[in-house]
């Protein structure tokens, strides 16, 4: 039996409305059959927030008083009880089509944020967590020739507090980008730089906190760039500025 089959019926098995057999039947398939087990799953998230905002975007107490009021006092042919009914299930599907995007944007952007703090880590309790090591800004970017397919600029970190301790090529949705590592004090911050098609359309907040990280981002000629860190905001905002002052 093809898997159009099963996934005709896969609404009416999440609504509770295939008989028992038959719901039985679709449950057995499910558990065999990952392309109908993931349409499921997405099916029924869409389901849940599809509830979750008509929940969300319910008309208030007053707004219902009013309504009922406008019908007792003109009685509505059966025709403009269906378009008001039609009307306001839109609404709700709309906001509910709205809300599931923008629920998803936000997952998108904190599994990316995530991904990077991961190579954070993983960069920091590595042996050899950089393949060139310099703090000479004349010898790190350099290195990255012929590795990546755009070039960028490393700032004068003299007297500002900050050491380069040199980089290496990291990826991201399998485009390589720099992981170039900075020195404050006792801790170590990632950069990274990436083009901006590596983020695949999804919208990074400018700061944000993930997994005990401070995390700024932003854009310049078409590329990404992310400072990733254990350190307070004043000192991920003042490297942040020598980055784009170096342009």
């Amino acid at each position: 039996m093809s898997c159009e089959i099963w996934t005709e019926k896969l609404d009416a098995y999440l609504d509770g409305e295939l008989a028992p057999a038959e719901a039985q039947a679709i449950d057995a398939h499910l558990r065999t059959c990952p392309g109908c087990a993931a349409e499921g799953l997405s099916r029924m998230q869409m389901k849940r927030a599809l509830q979750i905002a008509a929940r969300k975007f319910a008309p208030d107490p007053a707004f219902r008083a009013r309504v009922q009021k406008s019908i007792a006092r003109q009685p509505a042919s059966g025709s403009r009880l269906r378009i008001f009914a039609f009307s306001a299930a839109m609404i709700v599907l709309v906001a509910g089509i709205f809300f599931l995007g923008f629920s998803r944007d936000r997952a998108r952007s904190g599994q990316l944020l995530s991904q990077l703090a991961d190579v954070h880590v993983a960069t920091l309790a590595s042996s050899n967590p950089i393949d060139v090591v310099s703090t000479d800004r004349h010898t790190v970017k350099p290195w990255f020739e012929g590795k990546l397919p755009f070039t960028f600029n490393l700032p004068e970190l003299q007297d500002t507090g900050f050491t380069l301790i040199g980089g290496k090529v990291a990826y991201l949705n399998q485009s390589p980008g720099a992981e170039l590592l900075f020195r404050v004090r006792q801790h170590q911050l990632s950069v990274f730089i990436f083009q901006e098609r590596a983020l695949q359309g999804v919208g990074v907040p400018s700061s944000a906190t993930t997994e005990s990280f401070n995390v700024r981002s932003w854009s310049h000629n078409g590329l990404c760039y992310f400072i990733v860190g254990d350190v307070g905001a004043p000192d991920i905002d003042k490297l942040a500025d020598l980055l784009k002052s170096a342009g």
